[in-house]
């Protein structure tokens, strides 16, 4: 479970690790998957879980008293009305949501969302008491190109002008779109070095960047999870594939948790 104690370990930047469940699932699958995380628990880092918008209800109900949170893959930009298909942030303030997704690189491609459109929606968010969890990351085609940099700032500038001084109430996400479900993941000399990137970009908007909390997303799992949350900026991550099966998922959380509580001797001032 999360406490005051551990949060004062890690300097405020309780590990978070978050599970995203994509288009994937059942409602038979829902409730076994949610069954073994809670039975797993409880863990001494943040969690949650990112469902998709039919399964908000059961997922709150499994959930609820575990200490385990939840939440969405997105939201949209405008308040309730005429926009058929969409969700309003409100919508899901109402459903016990902490967190929501807004950016991820699935979204940036296969809807052509911009840098703006996700700046909008991370402020929606806010502006309903949800967490966005704000994904920034680079092709590999810009990767070898050098454009890494580049990239990652452009996407998370939009953010910090829409958002001003409140960007220091985001969760940002690091994912290489390289690495999403490929196998492929960065090595934690890369994932650090684009992390160290954007809290120098932060910290540069807010004077609470050092409190906020950096994810990295791309292919995590239980074996590359502890070298990557040993870094000084990873500050835990946006797991995928992983979070489909409870043993696996449970398994990251667990690192996290070891984290937490001060097992790796890092510093995190």
């Amino acid at each position: 479970m999360v406490s005051s104690t551990n949060a004062q370990v890690v300097a405020g930047r309780l590990p978070l690790v978050v599970g995203n469940w994509k288009m994937n699932g059942t409602r038979v699958n829902c409730v076994e998957l949610l069954a073994g995380l809670r039975a797993a628990g409880p863990f001494d880092a943040e969690i949650s879980v990112c469902c998709p918008f039919p399964y908000l209800a059961d997922v709150a109900l499994s959930l609820q008293g575990s200490g385990i949170g939840w939440g969405a893959q997105d939201c949209s930009e405008h308040e309730p009305g005429a926009y058929t298909g969409e969700v309003a942030a409100v919508m899901l303030a109402e459903f016990g949501c902490r967190h929501v997704i807004v950016g991820h690189s699935e979204r940036r491609v296969y809807h052509a969302e911009s840098d703006i459109q996700v700046a909008d929606k991370a402020r929606m968010a806010l502006s309903h008491g949800l967490t966005p969890i704000v994904c920034v990351g680079e092709t590999r085609s810009e990767r070898e190109a050098g454009s890494t940099e580049v990239v990652v700032k452009r996407q998370l500038s939009a953010v910090i002008h829409a958002l001003g001084h409140c960007v220091s109430q985001i969760v940002v996400a690091y994912e290489p779109i390289w690495a999403i479900g490929t196998g492929l993941t960065a090595t934690p000399h890369q994932a650090q070095a684009v992390h160290a990137v954007l809290r120098a970009q932060l910290s540069a908007a807010s004077t609470r960047a050092g409190e906020m909390r950096l994810l990295y997303g791309g292919s995590v799992n239980a074996v590359n999870a502890q070298e990557l949350f040993a870094q000084p900026d990873i500050d835990g991550a946006l797991v995928g594939g992983a979070s489909l099966k409870a043993a696996d998922f449970s398994a990251i959380c667990r690192v996290a948790s070891h984290v937490a509580l001060g097992s790796t001797g890092k510093s995190r001032t």
